[in-house]
């Protein structure tokens, strides 16, 4: 059976000025800004919460489906899909359109500034969940507006359990809407701050939101993460990473662990701990695809963290 992954596919360009933005942004003169920013180091890296949450999980020994929209620049993205043998049977290819795409100019203080074009993104509800096959399990990740409420919809329609993600894409919700999401979803992954935006939102406490699920999942970065299951906290550690390179990414990372342990049936602990862990080996490369390792050193990692096997 498989997973499915609803979200997007997005290129991120990350450009990097060597000096500070406030050297050349004058606070009095705000109104009639015009900078511009020689950025001599630039990577373009495949990106988008389908695609990176996918990439994780089938690192696991998930079976991911993609289902995302995208432009007619996708041929680079689909020949790296071809050679990590996901499939592109629900990736659909919108015309006249760009793939969703980022372009984050970094400083030297980890500043940004970021433009995101969502291009094919908003056309993400023709995507139907019906069409995938044998799917058991979904996630309804940062997408078009339609397209999430559209697959939640489907999949409660289904009876497919599925995580409810908000992320980036909470703040085009109303507290109605939210509350609709959560009604449908059997679990929730948030981080801290979109915690404490959805309490905001609903005008609900955190424990009576995660009463409306079977877990809700909250990360707080260093400090680790908290799953909430029947409405009592299980505290789950942080894991030191080899390096902290690039945050990006890493909540995805994150949420393919949970994928995986809520597929294979692993208690909330384990899941939990597998999550974590996962986002720990992202947070040391750069992008949201550069990590590289195999099941077997997946296991020997959580081993060494924790003490335990896991396969």
């Amino acid at each position: 059976m498989h997973t499915l992954i609803c979200g997007s596919i997005a290129y991120d360009t990350i450009m990097v000025f060597r000096d500070r933005f406030r050297n050349h942004i004058l606070p009095d003169q705000i109104h009639i800004l015009n900078v511009s920013f020689l950025v001599p180091d630039m990577r373009r890296e495949f990106g988008g919460c389908a695609g990176n949450i996918a990439y994780n999980l089938r690192m696991l020994g998930g079976s991911p489906l993609i289902m995302a929209a995208v432009g007619e620049d996708y041929q680079p993205y689909a020949y790296r899909l071809e050679r990590l043998k996901l499939s592109q049977a629900h990736v659909r290819q919108v015309k006249d359109t760009f793939t969703a795409q980022a372009f984050i100019t970094t400083d030297l203080d980890d500043n940004q500034i970021t433009a995101f074009h969502p291009g094919a993104m908003n056309h993400s509800h023709l995507n139907r969940v019906a069409d995938a096959k044998d799917v058991s399990l979904g996630i309804v990740a940062p997408d078009g507006r339609d397209g999430m409420q559209n697959h939640a919809r489907e999949f409660a329609a289904a009876g497919i359990p599925f995580i409810f993600d908000p992320g980036q894409g909470m703040p085009m919700f109303s507290g109605e809407e939210l509350l609709e999401f959560m009604q449908m979803a059997s679990y929730v992954a948030l981080n801290d701050y979109e915690a404490r935006m959805l309490q905001d939102k609903t005008g609900h406490t955190l424990q009576q939101l995660a009463s409306m699920v079977k877990a809700m999942a909250v990360t707080e970065g260093a400090d680790g993460s908290v799953i909430y299951v029947d409405g009592a906290p299980l505290r789950i550690p942080s894991v030191k990473p080899t390096a902290v390179l690039d945050p990006t990414g890493c909540g995805d990372a994150y949420r393919a662990g949970l994928l995986y342990g809520i597929a294979q049936g692993l208690d909330w602990n384990t899941t939990g701990r597998l999550a974590s862990l996962m986002g720990s080996i992202k947070i040391a490369s750069r992008g949201g695809q550069n990590h590289q390792l195999t099941r077997e050193e997946i296991g020997v990692r959580y081993r060494e963290a924790f003490g335990q096997a896991i396969w």
